[in-house]
């Protein structure tokens, strides 16, 4: 009898056991699902804080650029802006946010460009000679209108692809649209660098990029090789423009008549068209910035006041207008 007892309180004593360890490894799952669910919404949270610093910094760039008129009465600098800065710090209460200004017109127009520009071009990016002229090619048909008694033979291969797809056979609308003809890979196109080192296509052509000059502060080497000048000429202007942007038009003219004719491919500040693009970091209670940084970039158009077009008589409206966001960079 007292035998049986004991087996019957042991018996409930290992049960207990058993249960408890149970609890225990649960509650010990529950703790870590928990913790782990909220440190992920700590980072989602800083995440858009960081997305709308971002925001912030490039729409106040947009206005510095706006102001780029502006100068000292006691230095003539500018207050703001000046031709040849490449890039902005600004600083807000929750954080920092670094924005490039890249005017437009420091990529080639990718609707005007020759077909030698473009195959020069893709060349000095890397691109292997048989590519480079495959994708030239593919570019220049993209952008051609079609002929119905000569069907394309890239038609052929859109039609090959799941899904299937025409050609526009009209003026790229699109950067992005690059990444649709025949030849293009991601690598070529965004470059295989995030720090830069490395450009992609999409750094040196643009649907509002130049017909003449490039910008000589913020083209790319590859883009200034294309556009005329030797590479060694691109790479010491590369390396000037680390030492100190090149911003009046004194030092612009000195640098012309060293490069000779090959200056014509050359031009000083941008027009009115900038893609500023932004990397943010907040900074946190003990006024440290945080590790993670939140990118975000626009197409922006800048109206300065001005006098009447001839034609219409009507003055151009002064302000700044966002042609289109981009979440990421």
């Amino acid at each position: 009898m007292r035998i049986s007892r004991r087996r019957e309180r042991g018996s409930a004593l290992l049960t207990v056991l058993w249960l408890s360890a149970a609890l225990a490894a649960i509650g010990m799952s529950v703790a870590s699902t928990v913790r782990s669910e909220t440190e992920r919404t700590e980072t989602n949270v800083d995440d858009t804080k960081a997305y709308f610093l971002a925001r912030g910094g490039i729409e106040r760039a947009a206005m510095h650029v706006f102001w780029s008129r502006m100068y000292s009465s006691e230095t003539g600098e500018p207050l703001y802006y000046g031709p040849g800065m490449p890039a902005m710090d600004l600083a807000f209460p929750g954080g920092e946010v670094r924005v490039e200004i890249i005017p437009e017109n420091s990529r080639l127009s990718l609707n005007g460009s020759l077909p030698v520009t473009l195959l020069r071009l893709l060349e000095a990016l890397g691109v292997a000679p048989d590519r480079a002229t495959q994708i030239t090619a593919a570019i220049v048909d993209w952008r051609s209108p079609a002929d119905p008694m000569h069907p394309s033979p890239f038609d052929a291969f859109y039609s090959a692809q799941r899904p299937t797809f025409l050609a526009r056979h009209a003026s790229f609308q699109e950067n992005e649209e690059l990444l649709l003809v025949q030849g293009m890979t991601p690598d070529i196109y965004y470059g295989t660098s995030l720090a830069g080192e490395h450009a992609g296509l999409r750094d040196c052509v643009s649907v509002y990029g130049s017909f003449g000059g490039v910008e000589i502060n913020t083209a790319q080497s590859a883009t200034m090789i294309a556009a005329g000048l030797t590479p060694d000429d691109a790479a010491a202007i590369v390396r000037l423009r680390r030492e100190h942007p090149i911003a009046n038009a004194t030092e612009f003219a000195r640098i012309g008549e060293s490069l000779g004719p090959s200056a014509r491919a050359l031009v000083l500040g941008g027009r009115t068209m900038y893609t500023l693009r932004a990397t943010a970091r907040l900074r946190g209670a003990d006024g440290k910035l945080s590790d993670m940084r939140r990118t975000a970039a626009a197409l922006v158009k800048v109206t300065w006041p001005g006098p009447a077009d001839p034609n219409t008589g009507r003055s151009p409206i002064p302000g700044v207008e966002f042609l289109r966001w981009y979440d990421r960079q």
